[in-house]
This record gives structure tokens, C-alpha cells and sequence, in this order.
């Protein structure tokens, strides 16, 4: 059975990163762990290898989040069982939550290490 220090030894990738990208960057990088505001790094920041990693790890994030929303919604809704749907749902939306913080932690400390579980997913190169 995995333990904590093992689910939160993830790849980091600071050093293929810029150390003066990291330092002009790490607002960027914050701001993609804040739901919408994924955006704005997005589009701001492109050519930023930093923040298109954060970027990448806040929308997958969002996607996740997204899903179980949509997902345990409806199964919310089956009689006897959707009780269990309900209480996933927000087991996952602070699982969410956390690595949202873990992300932000990261990035306003200048490191490209990926979230726990979902990191290793890349939309965004």
C-alpha cells in the first residue's frame, strides 16, 4: 500500500526550466491552479515554459473537477446509492482542492513538479 511521502514524490522538471522564466513567471504560475483564471497565463505567458507547465497541470486540475462534477451529480441522483455518489463527489473536490494549493505551493517556490496522481497527463506542451 502506497504511502503519503510516496503519492507526493512526483517528476520535477525545474531544472529544464529558465531560472529567470521561473522568477518572471511565478504569478503565472499561481494563477493557473485558479479555476478561470487559467486563462490569463494561457495567453499571457505562452511562450513561458513555466507557465505553460502550470498552466497544463491547473486545466487538467479543472478537467477533473469538471468530470466528478458531472458525474457524481447525476449518480447522485440513483435511489439508496446516491448518498455514496454525494460523499465522492466531495472526497474528490478536496483531493481538488489540496493539489490546487500543492500546485500554487510549487509554483510560488519556482518548482515545475508534477500534482500527485494527475500530473503525468500533458494537454499543453
Amino acid at each position: 500500500m502506497a504511502d503519503l511521502n510516496d503519492i507526493t514524490k512526483t517528476k520535477d522538471f525545474t531544472s529544464q526550466m529558465d531560472p529567470n522564466d521561473i522568477q518572471q513567471n511565478k504569478v503565472m504560475g499561481i494563477l493557473a491552479y485558479l479555476s478561470w483564471l487559467v486563462l490569463i497565463p494561457l495567453f499571457a505567458a505562452k511562450d513561458s515554459k513555466f507557465a505553460r507547465f502550470h498552466c497544463n497541470q491547473g486545466i487538467i486540475l479543472a478537467i477533473v473537477e469538471i468530470i466528478a462534477w458531472i458525474v457524481f451529480g447525476i449518480l447522485s441522483i440513483i435511489p439508496f446509492v446516491g448518498l455514496l455518489f454525494v460523499i465522492l463527489n466531495v472526497v474528490v473536490s478536496i483531493a481538488c482542492f489540496v493539489f490546487a494549493i500543492l500546485g500554487i505551493i510549487n509554483a510560488a517556490s519556482g518548482l515545475a513538479k508534477e500534482l500527485p496522481l494527475i500530473g503525468g497527463i500533458r494537454i499543453i506542451k
